[in-house]
C-alpha cells in the first residue's frame, strides 16, 4: 500500500474499482496519525451507503483514545491490534429491520474509501459476538442499538497485499445456478 497516496491531496484518492482491487485488511499499524477531515470524509462515506428504505439507522464513534482502543482491543478476541490502530471506528444501528444489511454497507463503504485515501482497515466483527453489549456499555450507547462492527483505521506498519480470491468464472451464473 502506497502510505502517502491520498493522505492530504483529494486529487490523489483512487478510483472505487481500483480500491475494491487494492482493499486487504490491515493488523498492523504505524502510530502516524491520521488527519481528522479524513476521518471526516471516511464517516461520511459511511452514512451515505444504500439503506432500506432510507432509514439510515447508523450512528458512528470515533475512538481515537489510546485507553479506549486498548480496553475494546482486550474485549475483542480477534481485535486485538485495535490498540495499535491510531483510530477505531465504532458502527452502530438502531435496531431496524435491515439494521445489519445497513450497518454492513456502511462499514464497507467505509473500508473502501479509506483505501482509496491510502489508508489500512480491518473490520472487527460486531453483532453477534458475546463483547457486543459491552462494548456497547462501555460506549455509552442508548438502548436500542446494536454494535455491528469496529474498524481499526491508519496508516499499514508494512506493505500488504489483498488475499487472493476465487476467479470470476468460478462465482459468476447467469439466470440460473
Amino acid at each position: 500500500m502506497n502510505t502517502g497516496k491520498g493522505l492530504f491531496c483529494e486529487d490523489n484518492d483512487m478510483d472505487a474499482f481500483e480500491a475494491i482491487e487494492k482493499r486487504y485488511s490491515v493488523r498492523k499499524y504505524s502510530s502516524t496519525p491520521v488527519a481528522a477531515e479524513l476521518i471526516d470524509r471516511i464517516v461520511d462515506a459511511g452514512r451515505r451507503a444504500p439503506t432500506a428504505r432510507n432509514v439510515q439507522p447508523w450512528e458512528f464513534i470515533v475512538i481515537s483514545s489510546a485507553d479506549t482502543r486498548s480496553s475494546l482491543a482486550a474485549i475483542c478476541d480477534y481485535g486485538k491490534f485495535l490498540a495499535e490502530a491510531p483510530v477505531c471506528i465504532a458502527t452502530f444501528c438502531k435496531e431496524t429491520k435491515y439494521y445489519i444489511e445497513d450497518g454492513c454497507a456502511a462499514i464497507e463503504n467505509m473500508l473502501i474509501a479509506a483505501t482509496a485515501l491510502g489508508l489500512g482497515t480491518c473490520w472487527v466483527a460486531g453483532d453477534k459476538k458475546d463483547y457486543a453489549p459491552v462494548i456497547c456499555e462501555k460506549l455509552g450507547v442508548p438502548a436500542g442499538y446494536r454494535l455491528v462492527g469496529l474498524i481499526a483505521l491508519g496508516v499499514a506498519a508494512a506493505p500488504g497485499r489483498p488475499t487472493e480470491k476465487r476467479p470470476l468464472a468460478k462465482v459468476i451464473h447467469y439466470e440460473k445456478w
